[in-house]
């Protein structure tokens, strides 16, 4: 057990601020780490803006050559993830030549839970997989910026401070895009009250 627990410490996972520390002293372990951790999020997040598979590759590739050239003059990162899709966002722009624009949308965790019969989990999984799909279709509908917004605050957990500066727009223009956004979620998708309320508590 003892060495069990020394093993566990030795492969902890690091936090970002360290590999950032590292990445700017030339850590060649750590800039890997780093492309690892955030790579799928990154394209992810890539592929909503623009879906285009060998674009989106491009700008992350681009982002971290430039990432390994610039080390040692890179600043502190209070969040690296925020610095991270912020570069990248401006990256795919550059690269784009055409308006980003929103294909897909990844699908909410599902809050419910149960402890009851077998059968009855089934039938509860099933009706929370038919609102998981609802809610996706209600997302798409949303205008692009507005999704946007959405998907950053909700399921990347970015601060309205932090989305303005990655969207390239105000404070308040985020508070109004999120708040026109769930006033249409709510006008438009009543049936999905359960994932809207957890939404909304939030906002």
């Amino acid at each position: 057990m003892f060495l069990n627990r020394i093993k566990s410490l030795i492969t902890e996972r690091q936090p970002d601020s360290i590999l950032w520390n590292a990445l700017k002293q030339g850590d060649r372990r750590a800039f890997a780490e780093l492309y690892e951790r955030y790579y799928r999020t990154l394209y992810n997040y890539g592929y909503k803006l623009m879906p285009d598979t060998a674009l989106v590759e491009d700008a992350i590739q681009d982002l971290f050559v430039d990432l390994w050239r610039i080390q040692q003059n890179l600043g502190e990162a209070e969040s690296v993830k925020f610095y991270l899709f912020r570069s990248l966002r401006r990256k795919i722009h550059r690269l784009a030549e055409k308006e980003n624009r929103f294909l897909s949308v990844d699908l909410l965790t599902s809050p419910f839970r149960s402890d009851t019969t077998p059968e009855h989990q089934i039938t509860e999984q099933e009706h929370e997989q038919q609102l998981v799909r609802q809610l996706a279709q209600a997302l798409k509908q949303l205008p692009e910026r507005q999704l946007e917004v959405v998907m950053l605050r909700f399921y990347e957990n970015f601060k309205t401070g932090e989305i303005a500066a990655i969207m390239g727009i105000t404070d308040k223009s985020v508070r109004n895009t999120l708040h026109k956004a769930m006033t249409h979620l709510r006008e438009n998708a009543r049936y999905l009250a359960p994932f809207l309320g957890l939404l909304l508590f939030f906002f």
